[in-house]
C-alpha cells in the first residue's frame, strides 16, 4: 500500500494510454488532456518506474520490456477499480465508452450492421473502433489490450482468452456459370483443375480448406490471393476461377447472376464462427452487454 502513495493514481489512465497508442499526441487525445500535459506525466511517470517506458525506434515509439510487461497487470488493476466504482447496475444508455474490435470484413458485412444500429439505439455514447489483423496478430492484440473483442476461428486460443461461438457457417463453391458443366457442379477431380481465388489475411495462410486437402494429400492451384472478402466474389464473373468461402460472404446469389452456387466436393465441415477476449474483460458490465449484443445480433434471423 505504500507505493500506491507514491503515485497520482491518475497517472495510470495516462500510462494506459500510453501503453495503448505507442503515441503522446494519441495519448493525449485518449484523456482529454494536452500533450505537454501527457509528455509531464511521462517523464513522471518513468522516474517512477526507473524505466523510459517508450523508446524511439525507426521512426516510431516502442514500448520497452518494462513497459510490456505492466500492460497486462495495469489492465486488471484498472477494470478491478472499474469495477469497484461503478454504479451496480450497468445502464447502456448511459454509458461511455469506446470499444477497438479486430474482424475481418466478413464479420464487418454480416455482423457489424445489425450490431451498430443496436448501438446507437440502446447505447449512443458506446464508441465502435474496428480493425483488421491476422487470428495470430488478434491473439497478441488481445493479450496486449490493443483490442478488446476480436471476431473470428479461433480453434488453439490461449488459456487466458476466452471464446463463444457466435453462428454456425459452412463453405460453398461458386463459379461463373458459363465456365461450369451443364450439371452446374464440378467433381472432385475437376475441382482441383481449376484455378482457385484463396481468401485470406496472408498469401501464404493455411486455412481450414488448405488444412482438409493437406489432410488427403492433395493441392489446389491459388490464382488470385486477397484479404477482401468482399471483393473476392466480384473476381469470378467471366473467368474460370472458382471461389470457395463462407457461405453468408456470398450474400443473395441473385446479386450475381452469372454466377452459381455449388457444394464443394470435398468433405469441409460446418464451423463455429467465435467472438474472443481477454479474461480480464469477463467481468465487465459494458463489455459483457457488448458480448451478448454481439452473439444476439450476429443470428441469421438478425441480419
Amino acid at each position: 500500500m505504500d507505493e500506491l502513495r507514491r503515485i497520482d493514481l491518475n497517472q495510470l489512465l495516462t500510462l494506459h494510454a500510453l501503453l495503448a497508442e505507442k503515441h503522446v499526441t494519441r495519448a493525449a487525445l485518449r484523456v482529454h488532456k494536452s500533450q505537454p500535459a501527457v509528455s509531464h506525466a511521462l517523464a513522471q511517470l518513468r522516474t517512477q518506474f526507473g524505466d523510459p517506458l517508450l523508446v524511439r525506434h525507426g521512426g516510431r515509439m516502442v514500448l520497452t520490456a518494462r513497459a510490456q510487461a505492466l500492460i497486462q497487470p495495469l489492465e486488471s488493476a484498472l477494470t478491478s477499480l472499474n469495477e469497484l466504482l461503478d454504479a451496480p447496475e450497468f445502464d447502456p444508455a448511459r454509458t461511455r465508452r469506446r470499444f477497438r474490435l479486430s474482424l475481418s470484413d466478413y464479420a464487418a458485412r454480416i455482423v457489424l450492421p445489425p450490431l451498430v444500429r443496436h448501438v446507437r439505439r440502446e447505447a449512443p455514447g458506446l464508441d465502435l473502433a474496428i480493425s483488421q489483423a491476422s487470428r495470430e496478430a488478434m491473439m497478441a492484440q488481445l493479450a496486449d489490450g490493443e483490442v478488446d473483442l476480436a471476431l473470428g476461428i479461433f480453434l488453439d486460443a490461449p488459456e487466458d482468452i476466452e471464446v463463444q461461438d457466435l453462428f454456425q457457417e459452412r463453405f460453398v463453391s461458386l463459379a461463373d456459370k458459363a465456365a461450369l458443366p451443364e450439371r452446374g457442379d464440378l467433381s472432385l477431380e475437376e475441382w482441383l483443375e481449376r484455378p482457385h481465388i484463396a481468401v485470406a489475411m496472408r498469401p501464404d495462410a493455411s486455412d481450414e480448406i488448405e488444412k482438409a486437402l493437406a489432410s488427403r494429400g492433395l493441392q489446389r492451384h491459388i490464382a488470385v490471393a486477397l484479404p477482401h472478402w468482399s471483393a473476392a466474389v466480384d473476381l469470378l464473373a467471366g473467368t474460370d476461377l472458382v471461389l470457395t468461402v463462407a457461405s453468408r460472404a456470398v450474400g443473395p446469389i441473385r446479386r450475381h447472376k452469372t454466377l452459381r452456387k455449388f457444394t464443394p466436393p470435398l468433405d469441409l465441415p460446418r464451423f463455429a464462427y467465435q467472438q474472443a477476449w481477454h479474461i480480464r474483460r469477463a467481468n465487465d458490465p459494458a463489455h459483457r452487454w457488448l458480448r451478448e449484443a454481439l452473439l444476439t445480433y450476429s443470428q441469421p434471423s438478425k441480419s
